[in-house]
């Protein structure tokens, strides 16, 4: 690595960037997509650097044995809005192919990251290369066919013994918390959810009524249906509310020891054998499990904002979540029409460990100089086929949101490619936090 290299995750050389550069188009990685601007050496090498580092890691994730192959690309696809997994687009890319950029990009970035994972080497050594060989992480109907022959669906309990849900209770007043109230709502559970106010209890009941409103309006639910699912639910100011539910869900601010507490309090509320399950983004289950007498009861239920429309659960297991837990609530999903994906108790689960090291790294690309927030927005968004640009998703995110996820994904891993980049913790002293502030990155006036 260049020792005008910045920090790991970039190309910090023109030289570099030129290497790279020769290594893309050698392999067939082209910026020639619809709507790709044209781009320098430098602006390739950079795009390359941030989404393979993202490629790999899904790689070495199943080299882990952490998830499943489609459940890493089902998290991605469902849960970011991307047209395909990582695993399937790198057997779109070649594995092979993929092998060699990476090689050009580590010797030009001395990232970690950017070491070919043992999954992709292992099938290039084999002649599974992807889908110019007709197989690679998935298998396909032929050499050359795009059509994925192995493909599962979401995971589910395959049989195994559960415990039955009828009644849900949710904690929390806040978007999230009143999205998953109203999932659970229309999938015919009887729901009492806990404010800390008269006040905030009736907030929650005016955002339900509105969001099912706009429902009713489009055309999308009957004024029949609106009203069974608002007798479903109910609002109390304590804890002592929840003592007959099945599961309770909390969707409180992603804070440690406030969590910490609420699950202490859920732990003397509930009834035995009530399932304690937490939205958490990236927090440990294995410590809030701890706070309670009943840790095989605990278990992630990670729902994506807004949880009425993202169909993505991440269902996190800790270490002794019992067997029954598990399957009752991949089930549950199902029954509300989630897609669930399984995975272990690890800082930022699946989609969070693998999306916001890249967006950090885009952050980090424009602090040095190497790129602009403009110019890696108009070149990653049409060139991977995604939603939104890294900066454009950052605010939507909220930059304050993004800088906790990266903290705790940092102090648990370490290194210094996943160490929060100087710019955003100076955007979130700012009080630039994105759209929900009308300005982050990119200005919302």
């Amino acid at each position: 690595m260049s020792s005008e290299t910045p920090f790991p995750g970039l190309v910090g050389t023109a030289a570099e960037a030129t290497t790279v550069a020769a290594a893309l188009e050698a392999n067939g990685v082209t910026f020639d997509g619809e709507g790709v601007p044209e781009v320098d050496q430098v602006q390739r090498a950079t795009a390359a650097a941030l989404w393979f580092a993202y490629l790999n890691e899904a790689a070495t994730m199943l080299e882990q044995g952490y998830a499943t192959r489609d459940d890493i690309d089902a998290s991605m696809r469902f849960g970011c809005g991307y047209s395909a997994g990582p695993l399937q687009q790198l057997d779109v890319i070649g594995l092979d192919n993929a092998v060699a950029v990476l090689d050009a990009l580590h010797a030009a970035s001395g990232d970690r990251r950017h070491i070919a994972s043992a999954a992709l080497k292992d099938r290039v050594a084999t002649g599974d290369t992807g889908v110019a060989s007709g197989k690679g992480f998935y298998a396909y109907s032929a050499a050359g066919s795009d059509e994925i022959t192995d493909a599962t669906g979401p995971a589910t309990s395959g049989g195994a013994a559960t415990r039955e849900i009828n009644k849900v209770g949710v904690v929390g007043t806040g978007t999230m918390a009143t999205g998953i109230i109203e999932v659970f709502a229309k999938s015919g559970n009887e729901v009492i959810y806990v404010a800390r106010s008269d006040e905030k209890v009736a907030n929650v009941r005016a955002a339900l009524e509105k969001s099912l409103g706009r429902q009713v309006d489009k055309g999308r639910l009957s004024e029949e249906d609106r009203d069974a699912v608002l007798a479903r639910v109910s609002g109390v100011t304590d804890h002592a509310g929840l003592s007959d539910v099945d599961i309770v869900v909390e969707a409180i601010v992603e804070d440690l020891d406030t969590k910490k507490a609420l699950f202490e309090s859920l732990d003397k509320n509930c009834k035995p054998g009530a399932i304690l399950a937490t939205t958490t983004s990236s927090l440990s289950i294995d410590t809030l499990a701890a706070t309670t007498s009943r840790p095989a009861d605990v278990i992630g239920m990670h729902f994506f904002n807004p949880a009425p429309i993202m169909k993505l659960v991440e269902v996190v297991t800790g270490k002794e979540t019992a067997d029954d837990v598990t399957a009752t609530v991949l089930d549950l999903c199902g029954s509300t029409k989630k897609y669930p994906v399984l995975c272990s108790d690890r800082a930022g689960f699946i989609v969070n460990f693998l999306l916001f090291p890249y967006l950090n790294d885009a952050v980090r690309a424009v602090e040095a100089n190497i790129s602009t927030i403009d110019q890696l927005d108009a070149v990653m968004k049409p060139w991977q086929s995604i939603p939104m640009g890294p900066f454009a998703l950052l605010d939507v995110v909220g930059n304050d949101v993004s800088l906790a996820i990266e903290e705790v994904i940092e102090g648990a891993f370490g290194g210094a490619e996943y160490i929060p980049a100087p710019l955003l913790i100076e955007t979130v002293k700012a009080g630039k936090l994105g759209r929900k502030t009308g300005e982050g990155f990119l200005s919302y006036a």
